[in-house]
């Protein structure tokens, strides 16, 4: 890894601040599993293109929403599936999914060990394909804003950044950007300001923001100046308010298992029976429901409606009293219990079992990549000792013909 970093500083900065980044193994999944993960993404963006889905969720959410983003769709989206032996289950959706940088370098400091494993790393292309599949997603959002010229600022936003957990990994979407002729600065967002209809950092302007805030509707007083730009169309904001709400609020997962919402807006039968089999049935909680939800918690997780990184997020089976009563009154949705994978680790002299979910990153409805996070707990946590993303290794469609019904589902 520090061969491919080929800088010292960078390769203890990471090792330093994200030392379970990486895990120690890597995650075994069927192609019969990928091809159902695309076909959930793709039902998804059928279901999210209808006039009555954007109006039903545009209208829950702030007025900055309605906003049109110039055209952008939204860089980076984080579709994260449980993948329990035959019982695939997407968990959430993100609209600003961390690690792909960090799965481009785990990908390429990957080391095939024996020849029986030649072939099956990730990504078609290897992680060269993934990094220009990223760059070309940049420069399809700024071409999609209308300007003619070339994309030549970008700014990578966080609130305090140098202190984030991720912060390695802006300063390698920095490196990617400036490898390909493009200014990258990494800002807080109190670090922009709007001035004579503009953009600026450090007094330059900016052309596109990198927006990795979790403020998703912009609506923080350090955000003023970034809000004004944008909704003055100088900017290009990507991922952005409009597709936090119609892709990433929790409340979308209960519009995606509500087979009569759905059908009133015209969704496909064959798109719903889609989203019936591989989305986890999900419910609002509330004062109405609370005592029929309490019984049946232990088959329940319950999210935060406006949460992100896991934060609030309780498994049925582990609740108290005290944190139930928070949660009736908390704005939360419940979804039906998939267990994440698992991946079976030899630690001499025992065998133990870590958790696995599986993550897939999509741009405009196709997956550039595919990676994994290894985990012990509730919850993704990258606290676990050999827990962290981890590179997907599939088997070939011939191989898999050749193999037996069991061989072709497996998961790990």
């Amino acid at each position: 890894m520090t061969e491919q970093l080929g800088n010292s500083e960078l390769s203890e900065l990471l090792k330093s601040r994200c030392p379970h980044v990486f895990a120690a193994r890597p995650v075994f999944v069927s192609s019969l599993r990928l091809r159902q993960v695309n076909e959930v993404i793709q039902a998804i963006e059928q279901t999210v293109s209808s006039p009555g889905w954007r109006e039903h969720a545009l209208d829950s959410a702030p007025p900055i929403a309605r906003h049109d983003p110039r055209g952008a769709r939204g860089v980076f989206f984080g579709y994260d599936f449980h993948l329990d032996d035959d019982k695939l289950g997407l968990i959430e959706i993100n609209t600003n999914a961390g690690g792909a940088m960090l799965n481009v370098l785990l990908a390429r400091a990957q080391r095939s060990c024996c020849s029986g494993v030649v072939g099956l790393s990730p990504g078609q292309e290897g992680p060269g394909g993934f990094e220009r599949s990223i760059l070309d997603m940049f420069a399809q959002e700024w071409s999609t804003s209308g300007e003619p010229r070339p994309l030549t600022r970008v700014v990578i936003l966080d609130e305090s950044p140098q202190a984030q957990y991720l912060y390695p990994e802006f300063l390698l979407f920095q490196r990617l950007f400036e490898s390909a002729g493009i200014d990258c600065l990494i800002a807080d967002p109190a670090d922009l300001a709007f001035h004579n209809e503009s953009l600026l950092v450090d007094g330059k302007p900016v052309d596109l923001v990198y927006n990795r805030l979790t403020d998703f509707y912009l609506e923080g007083d350090n955000c003023s100046a970034l809000r004004s730009a944008y909704l003055a169309d100088v900017v290009t904001v990507t991922p952005h308010p409009q597709a936090y709400a119609l892709y990433a609020d929790k409340r979308r997962l209960v519009d995606l298992t509500n087979a009569r919402f759905l059908e009133e807006i015209g969704v496909d039968q064959q798109i719903r029976t889609v989203l019936a089999q591989y989305v986890p049935l999900t419910v609002p909680v509330g004062h109405g429901n609370a005592e029929h939800l309490w019984q049946n918690r232990r088959s329940l997780f319950f999210k935060p409606v406006s949460g992100y990184g896991s934060r609030g997020a309780y498994r049925g089976d582990k609740l108290t009293k005290r944190v139930w009563e928070e949660i009736v009154g908390g704005n939360y949705v419940a979804q039906s219990l998939v267990a994440p994978g698992e991946r079976r680790i030899v630690a001499d002299p025992q065998v133990r079992s870590m958790k696995f979910d599986l993550r897939a990153y999509a741009y405009a409805g196709e997956v550039q990549w595919n990676a994994a996070r290894v985990y012990q707990g509730q919850t993704t946590n990258f606290r676990t000792e050999g827990g962290g993303f981890a590179p997907v290794f599939t088997l070939g469609e011939e191989e898999e013909r050749a193999g037996s019904t069991e061989q072709r589902s497996h998961a790990s």
